[in-house]
């Protein structure tokens, strides 16, 4: 499991999948999100725009990152 460091309250889906190089621009994500299983807290999720905030876990294929808030960024 990977930590994936934010400074605010949230980051949304779309942006963690372009922060990760899934995708390059975000006009990407809804298509990248049809086309694979994409689960945050087990659960499958479509919407580029998700919010995704401190202890949330997603698995992304075999990858797993777990959202952590880091003040100090």
């Amino acid at each position: 499991m990977k930590a994936f460091k934010i400074n605010s309250e949230y980051i949304t889906l779309g942006q963690l999948l372009k922060a990760e190089a899934y995708i390059s621009s975000g006009g990407e994500a809804k298509f990248f999100l049809w086309e694979n299983d994409i689960f945050v807290n087990d659960e499958r999720r479509t919407e580029r725009g998700k919010k995704l905030r401190h202890g949330d876990i997603i698995k992304i294929d075999e990858d797993i990152f777990k959202i952590v808030y880091d003040s100090k960024n």
